[in-house]
């Protein structure tokens, strides 16, 4: 058994969820994309950055390379931790120094918004039977139900393939495509180790959809089992959490955050969901 005490009071699901042709995405700054904050933009000059001497005209940084980059940078300058305030700004996030998953994938969202690229959300309801291996001892205290954020990126032609349209890129495959990523060494996303999904995304497919899988030998890196709902297409995170609302009711976040805002997520010893 799960607690649905620590959730919020969740709509009904009505209607058909948002599809892909009918959410453009958007680089306007929001509230929880601050991108305009100058925490942000700094953060982007830094990623963007070429080595002293490189020709800036002749060897640009591309979208995918300028995502890449961001990645690792979030992944060194930012901390993960178990907090549970998914609206919490970026620019609020890079001063602490500290984020869980989900505010950590806000943080790359809102460095690719700041460089001019369009960014979107898928929302999937996920069963917090996933996090059962991270918190053993206190599954009644993880919420049956975890609404997730998952990035997608627009990706426009390179001079070089011309001949493409633009694209939308899932956060799963910045790093290569699922296929590729899947048949990599170190195995699948296990939710119960040291690393976020925000780190997996690095070295292992993250496939929500069921169209891949690990070698049996290599664990799972198919996650579409643990995916309750698809809640549809986002122009942001925003407005997924506007309309579906987060993960815990507002007394549950406002009485965990203290103690799990600043809680390492290399440690098991926590009530509540990681992302």
């Amino acid at each position: 058994m799960t607690s649905s005490l620590l959730m919020p009071s969740r709509r009904a699901l009505r209607g058909s969820a948002p599809t892909c042709a009918d959410v453009p995405g958007s680089t306007a700054p929001t509230h929880i994309l601050d991108w305009r904050h100058h925490r942000v933009t700094e953060l982007l000059r830094t990623i963007t950055a070429t080595p002293e001497g490189q020709d800036t005209t002749a060897h640009p940084v591309g979208q995918l390379e300028t995502l890449r980059r961001a990645h690792r940078t979030i992944t060194g300058a930012v901390r993960p931790v178990y907090s549970v305030q998914d609206e919490r700004p970026v620019s609020e996030v890079l001063r602490r120094g500290r984020g869980s998953c989900s505010q950590r994938l806000a943080v790359l969202e809102a460095v690719a918004r700041a460089g001019g690229t369009p960014t979107r959300v898928r929302g999937l309801l996920v069963d917090g039977a996933f996090w059962y291996l991270r918190f053993p001892r206190m599954r009644r205290l993880v919420p049956h139900q975890v609404v997730l954020a998952w990035p997608e990126f627009r990706i426009e032609p390179t001079p070089q393939d011309e001949h493409r349209a633009a694209r939308w890129l899932s956060a799963s495959e910045i790093f290569g495509d699922l296929s590729e990523l899947s048949g990599r060494n170190g195995g699948g996303f296990t939710n119960s180790a040291a690393e976020t999904l925000f780190e997996a995304l690095s070295r292992t497919a993250i496939d929500w959809d069921g169209v891949t899988a690990c070698p049996a030998d290599r664990g799972a890196c198919d996650l579409s089992s643990h995916v309750l709902a698809d809640l549809g297409h986002f122009d942001s995170r925003d407005e997924l959490f506007a309309r579906h609302g987060q993960t815990l009711c507002t007394m549950a976040r406002l009485l965990a955050e203290p103690i799990l805002g600043k809680r390492d997520s290399n440690r098991r010893a926590a009530l509540v969901k990681t992302m």
